[in-house]
């Protein structure tokens, strides 16, 4: 079992930054692939990024590609995602999960509860 916890979401400017962090309890946290998803009002979840459990592999949406970077520190049981150059689109509840991989939420066993990212203009 691991269970997520995020943390450090909050209201930026457009343009502004901000990091996301996901704790795991368990020990199994550095076998896992870790994807972050956000779901914006009215709309569907989406992916955001994905990150093998080496870390040494990435991807990314298109929407966020050049601008948010995910890594991970599999000491400390703990995936971030920095997101810079924030645009009001990126409004959204993010939320992070353990799993497989794979670009759709199916491929993921465990998830976070979420944390929201709120960019005015």
């Amino acid at each position: 079992q691991v269970q997520l916890v995020e943390s450090g979401g909050g209201l930026v400017q457009a343009g502004g930054s901000l990091r996301i962090s996901c704790a795991a309890s368990g020990r199994t946290f550095g076998s896992y692939v870790v994807g972050w998803f956000r779901q914006a009002p009215g709309k569907e979840r989406e992916f955001v990024s994905t990150i093998s459990p080496s870390g040494g592999n990435t991807y990314y949406a298109d929407s966020v590609k050049g601008r948010f970077t995910a890594s991970r520190d599999n000491a400390m049981n703990t995936g971030y995602l920095q997101m810079n150059d924030l645009k009001p689109d990126d409004t959204a509840v993010y939320y992070c999960a353990a799993g497989g991989g794979g670009l759709h939420a199916s491929g993921y066993v465990y998830w976070g509860q979420g944390t929201q990212v709120t960019v005015s203009s």
